[in-house]
């Protein structure tokens, strides 16, 4: 069984949650933009919730079904036809043999993640099959999926199930909380006091690999430069121009600007689901909050709790 590209789209690249434990070495995670729908659509089809999957970014491709194929779509709202006919993607839904899915006009969100039963089961490198773009790592010789790939799809695993509502989908931005540092004392009291009662918009130069932000300049105490650091998902880095990288999935390893805050775990999908020209705004919480706020995600995503 196979889905077979006939139009790539904009940007969409084979992902499972990522190449953890390798940063010291050099080696980046990549993995999904939004770990939330990417888990639960994996859930909604009866896979492995780390099961690869495609990540579609703003504009959607064209696929083909060699056998039938049991399929969703979770994340960002796109029109979906299959054989032409509307159905709702957000509900498991099959692809009969020969026919095929398209994705239509977007209409919330940024990216989407289409699970399919068996997930995908390109060649593991390093344990993963998430694709960095930006290192050319991953399937496909970690470039992005083109018309005439051959996407090969495996048995199924486990029994279809249910799981927690979609994430909400922001519309036109988002707030989301942060943690300060670790580099806070690098910069200006009034530096925080801008970050933390600011809005940005997201730019054009924006990518997988971190959101360039426009907004109130960010000033610093003294140089913008430090040794090299590891850089976890959510950090905002803020070069000289002041203007602060919120850095996403396909982030260098290391990094040589300081940072002012880190955006908690809980809201990063929300941050997944933003384009250019979206508006960012940064709420300061405690890391009590933030981990309360995972376990209520956890929570969410397993339909223990609406």
């Amino acid at each position: 069984m196979a889905l077979v590209v006939v139009r790539s789209g904009m940007l969409t690249t084979v992902q499972d949650l990522g190449r953890w434990g390798r940063q010291g070495s050099g080696v980046p995670v990549a993995g999904p933009m939004d770990t939330y729908s990417h888990r639960r659509a994996n859930r909604l089809v009866g896979n492995p919730e780390d099961a690869a999957a495609l990540e579609i970014t703003l504009i959607g491709p064209e696929l083909e079904a060699s056998d039938a194929a049991t399929c969703v779509v979770s994340g960002a709202h796109f029109d979906v036809t299959v054989s032409g006919e509307p159905i709702d993607a957000s509900r498991p839904f099959v692809v009969p043999e020969g026919e095929r899915l398209r994705f239509g006009s977007r209409r919330k969100g940024a990216r989407a993640t289409l699970a399919v039963r068996g997930g995908i089961v390109l060649p593991l490198l390093m344990g993963s099959r998430s694709t960095s773009v930006v290192s050319r790592m991953g399937p496909l010789g970690g470039r992005p999926v083109a018309a005439g790939d051959v996407l090969p799809i495996g048995p199924a695993v486990y029994e279809m199930g249910s799981c927690g509502p979609a994430l909400l989908i922001p519309e036109g931005g988002a707030r989301v909380r942060c943690l300060r540092g670790p580099h806070d004392g690098m910069f200006a009291a009034t530096a925080l006091e801008t970050f933390f009662t600011s809005r940005y918009l997201v730019t054009v130069q924006s990518n997988r690999m971190g959101y360039r932000l426009d907004g109130p300049a960010l000033r610093h105490l003294s140089g913008a430069d430090i040794l090299s650091d590891a850089t976890p998902i959510g950090s905002l880095q803020v070069p000289a121009s002041g203007q602060p990288i919120l850095l996403m999935a396909d982030r260098q390893t290391t990094g040589g600007y300081p940072r002012i805050a880190t955006v908690i775990t809980a809201d990063l999908p929300l941050a997944g689901q933003l384009a250019p020209g979206d508006w960012i705004e940064f709420q300061e919480c405690t890391r009590d909050e933030a981990v309360q706020a995972l376990r209520r995600q956890e929570a969410v995503l397993a339909g223990e709790t609406a």
